[in-house]
């Protein structure tokens, strides 16, 4: 895989569909506000010069140290001196996240030295991200392009979730995740803490709840945590943990069947599918509990929001217990049609959890079903049901936080989260409503998704994501956006992320001392299959069930098939392309020779990948998408014969290569065949 990636890369740009006019982006991501290029270079013969002024903040001298360092283990024959360019830095006060302090800054490059300033040091921090994605190497040199840039962020509030219930994710997980969090200039962790399958912080006053209630090993201790936020407030990032409640509590009612809303003894929770369990809010003495075990949670986290969840509770226990269904109808909670509203009593529910959260001085966050009646204004709504609830949340006067169409476990192309804008030009929404969409947030749920998956699924796609809610609603190129993805994915590389190197090591593992590359160029075309279907397709998970399948060594978005296709839309915009012999220009020609090649490549890799699927058992199961790969191929190749000679298909001919691709889309495995899934009708049609 990263051979072909290689290979990709090395292409000349004439290769793929290019705009006439294209702002002049570089590798930076996310675009800065405003740039302007000059044409000096600062040449890197030896480590710059750090000055730093005031210098009061304790994040900005190592995290300006650490880059240098990285930078410096780069250029690997630079040494210290002491006539070098500096890199100096200015900032007005230490920035203060939880206030959405300023994160703007100008960052200057020239010949003689680079210059930093920001109101707040989390500009500066910004601003070295910055720098470091500048970092040019040409010719065995290194050196910084001469620019100016004046920088802000368009939403204040960039998050990304992390899921550590469904799959417990250890200390250096997170960590690593937080440094490319940094890189492309995310500023929230949203840490997802419990869930039907776990609780994953040790409890000292219910210490069942991390013990008794979870299906698979792992926990959080105090110190772990206190070490997770000193490492994202060093990137200036802040973490809001998340505890979700009232459904989402399986885990909890195993360990304390008090809670439960039925008469129910809950074994620990076996399934990735919505268990419906939820706590019971008519109870005093769930409160009570909650009241305790907040009042411990609270203090591990400093930054003033907590979130509590709120989501996908469908009231089925509630209307099923008599003593909770009676308890709603005496309070009034009735809809028009005379059946209990569960909605209203959840409301209930949310209304004391906040008011326990307000007195351990902390700010709600919940997701959309938490909005009701009389929740004070300050609640904020992440909203994954779409743009409908976000807007309503900030007409009814909450902020507001998009994570619809940021889903990244659902497998979608970047493409697909760069689009979704919290605040579009044509949003209903007065001035003063905009004002209250904080941003947004890239999700990564973890059902599928262990340690070592976690990296591919959420990297470089969130990239995206930090792009859409940094830079300027105007920037929608997205051929662009992807050539820079895959400048800043080998940087997260050196940043010690994993998403390109834990499926290659699955890869590896699965060949089991066989020739590994004809399954990586399979493996390489082969996309796991979207959305939630993975639930549907004949396979039961667990907590437990190891994720080593080729499906999991497979990337989210097939970058493989992403160029082919880029490059075989481009030559069908050729002129006449499609009505007579493709021109021969050498742009098209260079498209052609690489679409050949890589169609051979792929045909002939079913013959040197079958064996190797027959041998191993679990393997076996994408036999047919191997198959399927050389028709795909084969086809393709005759209808490049086609176009280049200008000779029409017959009608005999497209319509069954129509039905072999058809055929071709079928998934196997859990996983499916970009290549196929991918194809434009447009290919298989006659002008």
């Amino acid at each position: 895989m990263l051979r072909l990636l290689f290979l990709l890369l090395a292409l000349p740009l004439a290769v793929f569909a290019q705009p006439a006019a294209r702002p002049d982006t570089r590798q930076l991501m996310p675009v800065p506000t405003q740039l302007s290029w000059g044409r000096a270079r600062l040449y890197w013969k030896a480590p710059l010069r750090l000055r730093l002024e005031p210098g009061d903040d304790p994040a900005v001298r190592p995290a300006a140290e650490r880059l240098l360092a990285r930078l410096g283990q780069r250029a690997a024959h630079s040494r210290p001196d002491a006539k070098a360019p500096l890199l100096q830095i200015r900032y007005g006060k230490p920035g203060r996240m939880e206030s959405f302090d300023e994160e703007r800054y100008s960052l200057r490059v020239t010949p003689t030295g680079v210059a930093i300033d920001a109101p707040t040091s989390l500009g500066a921090l910004r601003a070295l991200a910055t720098l470091e994605q500048l970092f040019t190497s040409e010719g065995g040199s290194y050196y910084f392009p001469e620019v100016e840039i004046q920088d802000q962020p368009r939403f204040v509030w960039r998050g990304l979730l992390i899921d550590a219930a469904r799959h417990f994710m250890p200390v250096a997980a997170i960590k690593r995740n937080l440094d490319g969090m940094a890189a492309v200039k995310l500023n929230v962790l949203h840490w997802h803490l419990s869930d039907d399958q776990a609780f994953r912080v040790e409890s000292k006053v219910f210490p069942r709840l991390h013990r008794a209630g979870n299906t698979t090993p792992g926990f959080y201790t105090a110190a772990q945590i206190k070490d997770v936020l000193a490492y994202a407030a060093a990137r200036g990032i802040r973490v809001v943990p998340e505890f979700d409640m009232p459904g989402h509590t399986t885990a909890w009612q195993v360990a304390y069947p008090r809670l439960a809303s039925l008469d129910t003894i809950y074994p620990p929770y076996q399934s990735w599918r919505l268990s419906n369990i939820a706590l019971d809010p008519t109870r005093e003495t769930t409160y009570t509990f909650l009241d305790s075990l907040l009042a411990e949670l609270t203090p591990l986290f400093p930054d003033p929001y907590f979130h509590a969840g709120g989501d996908e509770n469908d009231g089925r226990q509630w209307r099923r217990n008599p003593r909770i269904a009676q308890y709603m109808r005496a309070g009034g909670m009735v809809k028009r049609d005379g059946t209990v509203d569960k909605h209203a009593l959840q409301t209930q529910f949310n209304r004391r959890v906040l008011a326990m959260l307000t007195k351990y001085q902390k700010k709600m966050v919940g997701w959309d079903e938490i909005l009701g009646p009389g929740l004070p204004p300050d609640a904020v709504i992440q909203s994954w049901q779409g743009k409908k609830s976000l807007y309503a949340a900030v007409k009814d006067g909450h902020p507001a936080l998009l994570s619809s169409g940021f889903y990244l476990d659902l497998n979608l192309t970047a493409a697909s989260h760069y689009a979704p804008d919290p605040v579009p030009a044509d949003a209903p929404l007065t001035a003063e409503e905009k004002k209250r969409v904080l941003g947004g947030e890239a999700a990564m749920w973890a059902e599928y998704a262990d340690s070592v998956v976690l990296d591919s699924r959420i990297w470089p796609r969130a990239a995206a994501v930090a792009e859409r809610l940094w830079s300027p609603g105007t920037v929608t190129d997205v051929p662009d956006m992807y050539r820079r993805l895959q400048v800043v994915a080998a940087q997260l590389e050196t940043l010690g992320l994993q998403h390109r190197r834990a499926p290659q090591q699955l890869l590896t593992m699965m060949a089991a001392g066989q020739k590994v590359e004809p399954l990586q160029t399979l493996g390489a075309v082969l996309e796991p299959v979207k959305e939630y279907k993975r639930h549907f397709q004949g396979r039961t998970y667990t907590p437990q069930t190891p994720l080593n399948r080729l499906v999991d060594a497979a990337p989210a978005e097939s970058e493989a098939a992403r160029v082919f296709h880029a490059t075989l839309d481009s030559l069908l915009k050729a002129p006449r392309a499609k009505l007579t012999e493709l021109p021969r220009t050498p742009a098209t020609q260079r498209q052609l020779a690489y679409l050949r090649q890589q169609l051979k490549t792929w045909q002939q890799n079913d013959a040197r990948v079958q064996p190797l699927l027959q041998l191993n058992p679990d393997l076996r199961e994408y036999a047919p998408l191997s198959a399927q790969l050389t028709v795909v191929s084969t086809l393709l190749l005759q209808r490049l014969e086609q176009l280049e000679k200008g000779q029409p298909a017959s009608a005999e001919w497209l319509t069954a290569a129509q039905q072999q691709i058809e055929a071709a889309k079928k998934p196997a495995g859990q996983a499916e065949l970009a290549l196929a899934t991918k194809l434009d009708k447009l290919v298989w049609t006659q002008p």
